[in-house]
């Protein structure tokens, strides 16, 4: 297991341009492609974290604020905000750019779990997160609450 990590240094940016394949004949982006989006950024943070293969295990609501159309810049900015022995959470933001006028809009956040995977194919104890800040802090508290409700279920 490597050495403790901030959640900086495990933090991915993914932008996409929204083509009509990304839509439905409204213009408006598919939920799915959002949340497949998602759980790449996700995913991505961490294995930047934990620097192993990672698998998907819980996704908290993701409620779609606002509409993304075609034409949007979508960048997803995620990073690991817990960690558990072998189970991190990731947050990822989504906003949506019109690139034109440069209005940006923040359309959800989202909260995801994945477990650290070693060769086998089995779980695997992953670096801690280091908190440096306070606000760094308060988010790691949240995500122990939000983990304890997934185990209470």
């Amino acid at each position: 297991m490597t050495k403790p990590k901030t959640s900086n240094a495990s933090r991915v940016y993914l932008s996409q341009l929204m083509q009509p394949e990304h839509a439905n004949n409204h213009g408006n982006v598919h939920g799915g492609w959002i949340m497949k989006l998602v759980d790449e950024a996700g995913a991505l943070a961490c294995m930047r974290h934990a620097q192993t293969r990672v698998v998907t295990v819980a996704v908290d609501s993701l409620v779609f604020r606002e509409p993304i159309k075609i034409g949007d810049l979508v960048t997803l900015t995620a990073e690991v905000t817990y960690t558990g022995r072998t189970s991190m959470e990731a947050e990822v933001q989504v906003i949506a750019e019109n690139p034109i006028s440069g209005e940006r809009t923040h359309t959800n956040t989202a909260y995801l779990v994945y477990v650290g995977l070693d060769e086998n194919n089995h779980p695997t104890a992953i670096p801690q997160l280091v908190l440096e800040t306070e606000e760094d802090k308060a988010r790691y508290e949240q995500a122990k609450l939000r983990q304890q409700r997934r185990i209470s279920k």
